[in-house]
Formats: C-alpha cells, structure tokens, sequence
C-alpha cells in the first residue's frame, strides 16, 4: 500500500507543473499502437517514443541501455556490452516481447528471444515501444508488447555525419554516415564500429573454475535505406541492415577455458506505399530477417549445437481505408516463413513452418467517445488455427484528460526448441504436442496531455495459461502479473523531465512463487537541461530485489551523468559516465554487471 501511495503523491506532486510555458510539444505521430499513423495523445495503448534527439543526448551505446529508463521495462544480462540480455516488459518473459526492426521479425524461432544486445543506436533514427497485449496486430510473441525500432532514413540537404570515442574497458566506438533527400529521393547510408575488453562476465565468487579473464566484444554495424516518391500517392523504398559481433564470455569448465561466439542480426526489406483511392491506402511489404550464432570452445566450433540460425521471410499487405470523419478501417495480411538451420545432432525433425494471418481493426471518434477494435486469425503449419482479439474505449473529459480501458487476448507460439530439440538426455527432449501460450489482457489508464507535457498512469492485468514449463516440457502453469505503472515526459524552458514508476506482482499462479529477474518496484527519473552552448543530463535507475535460480538479486541505485558541449556549429563534444556509485547491479546471478564506466566522444555533423 505505501508503494502505491508513493505512486500517488508523485503524481499529485507533477500534474500541477504541467501547466508551465515551453514552446515544445509532445504531440508526435506513432504508427506501432495500431500500424497505422495516430498521434499519441490518442493512443488507447499504453505507448513510449525514443526520438533521434533523445538517443543523442543520451550518449548511449546499445538498444539496451536506453530502453532501461523506459516505463515497464527490465533488462538483464550476462556480462557487459554484447552479452546475452533478456527483456522483461511489464513482468512478461523475454519470449513474450515482439522485436521489429523497420517492421520486420528478427527473433531467433529456436530460443524465441531477439538479440536486443547486437543492435548498436548509431544505426537507430527512432524506437516506439507498445506495453500491453497486442497479439490481434502482430500475432505470436507480442503478449507483453511490441518494441518496434527504425533505422535511420535522409532527411534535409544531404550532409555527411562521423564520430570518435573512447572509453574505460578498452572501450572504442568510431561511426560514419552520409544520408538526406535530392530531389524525390531521399537516402542514408550507416556504418559503425564498437569494440571492447569488457570485463569477466561470470563471477569468481560464485563459479570458482570460471576463467576469470576479461570478456571482449567488437561490433561492426551498417544499414542503408532509400526511398524514390514518384507522386504525393506512390513511393517505393528499400532497407538493409546487418550487425556482425563477435562475442567473449565465460564457461564453468576451467580456468582456461575460452569461450566466444560470432552473431549476426540482419533484415532487407522492399516496401510500396500506394494511394489506390481518395480514401484507400496500400502498404505492402516483402522481407527477410536474420538471426545467426555460432559457438566457439577454445577456437574450434562447440558441436554440435553450436550453430542455430533463422531465416524469417515476410510478405505484410496492410490496406487503410478512411471512411467518414475520423474513422478508419485496417484489413491486412501476413504470410511469415520460418527457416531454422542447425547443426544440432540428432537434427530437428521439422525445420520450418508457415503462418498465414489475416487481420482487421477499426478506430473511430465519436464524439467524447472513442473506440478500437481488432481481430486476427493466424494459422500455423505447426500448431493450427489461433484467434485473437482486441476491444478497446476511450472517454475525453477535456483538451486534457482522457481515460482509457481495454481488454484483449493473445498468444506466444512454441519455439523449434520448445517442439523439436532433441538432448543425450531424453529427458531434456522436446515436445511436438505443446500448444501455444494464452494470454487475456485487461487495463485501464487515466492520461493527462497538453501541448508540453504527458503523465500516464495505468493498471494492468495480464493472466498467461498453459505456461510452457518443466522437463518434460509441458502445457501446465499459469502466470498472473499485475500491477500500476506511472510515466511522466515534459519540458520546462531549456529542461526536459521524465520519470516512470512500475510497481507490479509478477508470479506463478501454480506454485504461487515470484517469475525470476523481475521485480515488484523498478523506476527512474531523468533530466536534460542547456545552458547555452553546453549540455547537461542526469539518470537514475532503482530497482528493488528479484529472484533468480532459487537466489536473490541485490537492489540498486544507479545514477549516470552525461555532459556536451558544442564547439561550433558542426562539432560536438560529449561525455557519459555510467554507475557513478559502482553499484551491483546485475541482473542475472553469477554474472558481473560492467560497474562504473567513462566514455567521451567527439562528433560531426556537417
């Protein structure tokens, strides 16, 4: 109760600042909450926007650590920079969180995780992040929501952009691109390097046989986009983008023992965007993406099992049809084929499966009164016929208030591991008779938006069945995670405030014990001001205990600060330090977190 009151006067204590005078706005379109462009205020999910400007004043390195600072969301991982990470989003598995990259799946379909922690921000223009079960849009994976990141487009008179910096951890980053728009094209080309030494990813203290050497990473990353407008009705564009990391870690085995894996994470996508009536708009999309890890023991392949890659090929025809005032209706479809390839002894005895989708929603205003609806069939050459759904109302009480509420249903399939892995052990077997996870969903929230500020607070409801759990695994457990999220984004002058509160209960209903690495509090608070020609940020991450394998998770305070200062007009120095007390904060047991951490950098843009 007296987290909730906290929650409470927090609120209380920054709603009446929403009424100070900036001349920025908070009204930005997103296209994730229902694949069609809406602006935000009128989301009835619960949505996040990571802007360009953001991910520059940040300073960061990584998908993961800009998304720590996001409402509802967890990271934890194995080590430092290009270790294994889990995302845990509102107290939903890592395996319940769908990645897009530019619409496009990038997932591995053997373990059912993205490799967040391969995808550098110098490729990264954008990310929209939708919390809560949207299954009836995007099908399997998206039961605790949708993270959706844009690579980086042309804008403007092309200009030609670099940077340099080096840090603690023999840590350095060198980037270079070169993008903007002649005529009716408009282009961008990415090219980024990263490498580190990193520290020793497993603790000594807890695994005594461990190497205790440090654990390196090195990342090279490019993408490229272009798009021709041939009319204010049609355009036709294409995308590339690949990540190549090579990875160190540690392994139990020996003091000796070396162990490292090469991963790639890569997506091409061709995409039309038609006007085929004054009120009928087409978008179709063909795509490929790529996840790709090879493990090595000692500089020789660790076979077998020590190559899984999936091929996720994509073809999404979503058709908009505005129909009268502000109501418009989406009818859509997705053929998505999945390829999984493997040296794994003895070999999966199916290596692929096709899903064809169908999906239709409907948004409309009426009046004070608002609604959405959504439907979708996917049909799985593995596990048959799944239906989702989607009913969601919003009430305006004014310019500024609106409430929100919905309910919805959704599902996360198996993985080939889930159906099909075979081990020496038979009990660690796969089982080709699991069905697929169900979600219902059910939330209400109470928003505040002017033109310069945003507060959300939402509960949320989110009971999973038929948890696939155990060895031999099996349909059996159930999972309930509830709890009261809080968000907060505004401007005051030159200073931008933003914080955000979960407060949640994530548990196993069965056997009425916690999901490990979650925790029941987690927040942050975090601020950028300018003064002039200089630039100044401040972060705070907390989270309280979790569980972990039967241990507890120290609680941390983590504070970051970050400093810029323009030198002139097309030079820009910048420095972020990270974990400024040297907390423990590891999210994963047995693994080190980096601990404090420098990094300065200088950048130009032309």
């Amino acid at each position: 109760m007296k987290k909730y009151q906290l929650l409470a006067a927090l609120l209380c204590a920054l709603t009446p600042l929403a009424h100070a005078e900036t001349d920025v706005t908070l009204d930005e379109i997103v296209v994730t909450a229902i694949r069609i462009p809406q602006p935000l205020k009128q989301t009835l999910s619960s949505t996040s926007i990571i802007t360009q400007e953001d991910i520059k004043n940040s300073q960061a390195t990584d998908v993961p650590t800009i998304l720590r600072s996001v409402a509802g969301v967890e990271i934890s991982q194995n080590g430092g920079y290009g270790k294994t990470s889990s995302l845990y989003l509102r107290g939903s598995n890592s395996t319940q969180v769908l990645v897009l990259l530019d619409g496009v799946r990038i997932n591995s379909a053997t373990s059912g995780t993205t490799s967040i922690e391969h995808l550098m921000l110098d490729q990264i223009e954008r990310i929209e992040l939708v919390r809560g079960n949207v299954s009836s849009l995007y099908g399997s994976e998206a039961i605790g929501g949708v993270i959706q990141i844009f690579t980086k487009r042309g804008h403007g008179d092309p200009v030609f952009n670099a940077s340099a910096g080096a840090g603690n951890h023999g840590t350095q980053r060198a980037t270079a691109g070169f993008g903007g728009k002649t005529e009716d094209t408009d282009f961008s080309l990415q090219i980024s390097r990263f490498l580190t030494e990193g520290v020793s990813a497993i603790n000594p203290a807890i695994y005594p046989n461990a190497n205790p050497d440090n654990d390196g990473y090195d990342n090279t990353s490019v993408s490229a986009n272009v798009r021709h407008t041939f009319n204010a009705d049609h355009n036709l564009s294409a995308s590339i983008f690949n990540s190549q990391g090579h990875n160190q870690y540690d392994y139990s085995t020996g003091p000796t023992d070396i162990r490292n894996s090469d991963i790639q994470v890569s997506k091409f996508s061709l995409a039309s965007s038609n006007r085929l009536g004054d009120s009928w708009m087409s978008n179709l999309q063909l795509s490929q993406g790529i996840d790709s890890s090879q493990n090595f023991g000692n500089g020789a392949p660790a076979t077998p099992g020590s190559l899984y890659k999936t091929t996720n090929q994509q073809i999404t025809w979503l058709n908009t049809l505005q129909l009268a005032g502000s109501k418009q209706l989406l009818l859509g479809a997705d053929y998505l084929g999945q390829q999984v390839s493997s040296d794994v002894q003895p070999a999966y005895i199916r290596d692929s499966r096709i899903v064809n989708s169908l999906l239709a929603g409907y948004t409309g205003n009426y009046g004070a009164h608002q609604l959405q609806t959504n439907l979708r069939q996917d049909n799985s050459s593995q596990y048959g016929a799944v239906n989702t759904g989607l009913l969601g109302y919003g009430y305006t009480f004014s310019d500024e208030w609106h409430a929100t509420t919905s309910y919805s249903t959704g599902f996360k399939a198996p993985t080939f591991n889930n159906l099909y892995y075979a081990a020496s052990t038979p009990t660690y077997n796969g089982n080709p008779l699991l069905k697929p996870e169900y979600s219902h969903n059910a939330e209400v929230g109470l928003h505040y938006t002017n033109k310069l500020h945003n507060v959300d607070v939402t509960y949320f409801d989110n009971r999973t069945t038929d948890l696939i759990v155990g060895y031999p695994l099996r349909n059996v457990n159930d999972a309930r995670i509830d709890g009261l999220e809080f968000s907060y984004a505004g401007q005051y002058g030159d200073t931008d405030l933003r914080a955000a509160v979960t407060i949640q209960n994530p548990r196993d209903l069965t056997n009425n014990l916690p999901l490990d690495r979650r925790s029941n509090t987690h927040s942050s608070l975090s601020t950028t001001n300018k003064i002039g020609d200089f630039q100044f940020g401040g972060e705070w991450l907390y989270s309280d205990t979790r569980p972990d394998s039967g241990k507890t998770l120290d609680a941390y305070h983590v504070f970051n600060l970050t400093a810029a200062y323009a030198l002139s007009k097309q030079w820009k120095a910048s420095l972020r330090a990270d974990n400024l007390t040297d907390q423990n904060d590891s999210n994963a047991y047995g693994y080190n977190p980096l601990g404090r951490t420098f990094f300065a950098n200088l950048s130009y843009q032309q």
